[in-house]
């Protein structure tokens, strides 16, 4: 094997010794008096796509948000690069290198494409910004053809990219992606699962996915968890669990996508 290959290799295997970038304990979150969260435990180490898979309502969201610091975890603790984020504001933790696409999207609709982004990379200093913005659009070549559009004029899909182009122009070291595929037509979810592919192939990019479709995020993610009603039930690398035949009849067969 050559010494890039023997690399590669060393690289795809995570050692347990190594601190995670991010590492969730005994979460515990809650709506008013309703439990959302019942004590999760999770890891996303430095280069992985880890997914999180589950029914609609089963707290995958929640979790993301948890991460992002609203709503705020009532127990458990969230640490980010070994720093303790548990209590940490939202808008100090989107300045340490942690990007999020949220689930629906929520771009700024007035605003244009080009604008979108200004606000994604304001998060940064702005120095970068002519090489991000080339980054992106080499990424999402619609986008560039729509730089002047203003993004509520985008199509579902198109708004998706500009969601996740938005997100990187922060630099981000953990791209946490909330449904990336809701409401997309299979071939735009096709694409962009090939472009959350590509950022951590090329760039390294760490990325932790939420997404009720488990075939491509299973098929995507190095490792996954499974959570119902606010519980992580299972968990394993991505090719085990879509081989798993409790995850196969609970998510890949019948009625769920």
């Amino acid at each position: 094997m050559s010494t890039a290959g023997a690399n590669i290799a060393m690289q795809s295997q995570v050692s347990p010794a190594r601190q995670p970038l991010l590492s969730v304990r005994g979460v515990k979150t809650y709506y008013g008096n309703i439990i959302a969260l019942k004590g999760v435990d999770m890891d996303v180490h430095e280069g992985e796509i880890v997914t999180l898979i589950g029914a609609n309502g089963a707290g995958k969201s929640t979790l993301m948000m948890t991460i992002f610091g609203n709503p705020r975890a009532r127990e458990g603790k969230i640490t980010y690069a070994g720093q303790d984020i548990t209590r940490t504001p939202t808008h100090e933790i989107a300045r340490m290198s942690i990007a999020q696409s949220p689930e629906g999207r929520r771009i700024f609709p007035r605003m244009t494409v080009f604008e979108n982004l200004q606000m994604g990379a304001s998060l940064h200093n702005m120095a970068h910004f002519d090489q991000d913005l080339e980054r992106v659009c080499t990424l999402f070549p619609r986008l560039k053809e729509r730089l002047q559009q203003r993004g509520g004029t985008l199509s579902g899909g198109e708004q998706q990219m500009l969601a996740i182009a938005r997100a990187l122009m922060s630099r981000p070291k953990l791209l946490l992606l909330d449904e990336p595929s809701l409401g997309l037509a299979p071939l735009i979810v096709k694409q962009i699962f090939e472009i959350i592919k590509e950022l951590n192939e090329k760039d390294g990019m760490t990325v932790f996915l939420v997404e009720q479709n488990a075939y491509h995020a299973l098929k995507l993610a190095h490792r996954g968890y499974v959570m119902v009603t606010g519980n992580i039930t299972m968990s394993g690398t991505g090719k085990d669990l879509l081989n798993d035949p409790q995850v196969r009849s609970a998510y890949l067969e019948g009625g769920h996508h």
